[in-house]
């Protein structure tokens, strides 16, 4: 008996979700202009920002701040296309609780230096 309530505990402590929070055609936490026309696709990437949990939250996430992360993985990017937002919560009493932001970039050629992308 004892063993199948450690295990059960465990298995709680151990556990989390992933939930799937927002879709959105486009995405930004940056100032840009939307007349340039001058705008290509970049890569898939990624954003966290997480805080962990020791009985309560040490920190609180933003997804503003999970979002900057990913777009600023390229200097010449000013935005995400195909943006999906998630809430993570992989934690109970212990653990870390936050958000991601997968999304492809959009790549301005107006800035300084990002003439030649393609």
């Amino acid at each position: 008996m004892k063993k199948l309530i450690a295990v059960a505990l465990g298995a709680v402590l151990l556990s989390g979700c992933t939930v799937r929070v927002a879709d959105m055609t486009v995405g930004s936490t940056k100032n840009y202009n939307l007349n340039a026309a001058k705008f290509v696709k970049g890569k898939r990437v990624t954003g966290e920002d997480k805080a962990t949990i020791v009985i309560f939250p040490l920190s609180i996430p933003s997804v503003k701040t999970a979002m900057d992360r990913a777009i600023e993985q390229d200097k010449c990017a000013v935005g995400l296309s195909d943006v999906v937002v998630y809430q993570l919560n992989h934690a109970f009493l212990f653990g870390k609780f936050g958000y991601r932001v997968e999304g492809t970039q959009i790549i301005d050629r107006t800035q300084a230096g990002c003439e030649n992308r393609s």
